[in-house]
């Protein structure tokens, strides 16, 4: 049984991070050949003026949304100075992807390496979120969030502009994919236009569970614990103020780093130990 919930965690480590290359692509296509183009053109104009802001307001979420997710493989929470793989015991009672060690850290079965202060796994990026690249993998989510969000406004509009749809009723959309469905089986609609249909519900989707788990994230930041403690039933008072578990996190550069992919915060081994030591105290 344990070996089955392994694979299972392992095919979907490797089929996730696929899955949202091929859903990013498929955003940046249907930006600039279809949504830009067709929404904000002007007779006799190939390139116009109107459509700077709006091309400037997705390339500026898609980069960050990129550039953080990079930073969160480029920074992995792994310890640097542990390289035996711990061996767990058949009656384990931690998850069946991670094994609890000392001091907040884990050994991650599916990354096979020690995270410090191990939240989860995120199986988008392949890699744990840690004490380290918590910061990216939240503006990662924020910034995934607001450009599905922006994507599936455009998504509307296009429809809209090209297809002369009506959004004003509320039942429209919610009954866009099944009327969508029918009609593309019976061959009323092309193979485009379905998947554009497809797409809204995916950025719908995506957008709001990124919200929603990137609005957890940060009040576990705030409170100074992690998802490991959450799911193990372990919510202890919170560590220090919530603006120095924030700062611990994000770094006193934030703002820079809110607009930015850039790194803010760089956890040392000294760092590190001075965590343990107040978390003791």
């Amino acid at each position: 049984m344990m070996l089955i919930r392994m694979f299972k965690l392992r095919m979907l480590n490797a089929i996730a991070p696929v899955y949202f290359y091929i859903a990013t692509a498929a955003t940046i296509v249907l930006h600039f050949f279809l949504f830009i183009p067709t929404i904000f053109q002007t007779s006799g104009v190939v390139l116009c003026p109107i459509m700077l802001l709006p091309t400037a307001i997705f390339l500026f979420l898609m980069l960050n949304a990129l550039g953080n997710y990079s930073m969160t493989i480029w920074f992995p929470a792994e310890s640097a100075n542990e390289n035996i793989i711990p061996v767990c015991s058949p009656d384990c009672p931690d998850r069946v992807d991670a094994h609890y060690l000392l001091n907040g850290r884990h050994f991650c079965k599916l990354c096979k390496k020690v995270i410090m202060k191990r939240d989860h796994h995120c199986f988008f990026t392949g890699n744990c979120i840690g004490n380290r690249n918590m910061r990216y993998f939240i503006m990662f989510s924020i910034y995934t969030s607001c450009t599905c969000l922006y994507s599936l406004v455009l998504g509307v509009a296009y429809l809209s502009v090209e297809y002369y749809i009506s959004f004003e009723n509320p039942l429209t959309f919610l009954t866009l994919l099944p009327l969508s469905t029918g009609y593309f089986f019976l061959g009323s609609i092309s193979g485009l236009q379905f998947f554009l249909v497809l797409m809204l519900y995916v950025w719908l989707g995506i957008g709001l569970v990124s919200a929603g788990f990137c609005c957890q994230q940060v009040l576990l930041v705030a409170r100074g614990q992690t998802w490991c403690q959450l799911q193990k039933g372990q919510l202890v008072e919170s560590r220090g103020t919530w603006r120095s578990n924030l700062s611990d996190v994000f770094g006193s550069r934030w703002v820079l780093g809110f607009f930015f992919p850039v790194q803010t915060v760089e956890m040392t081994p000294g760092n590190w130990q001075r965590y343990h030591e107040h978390k003791h105290d």
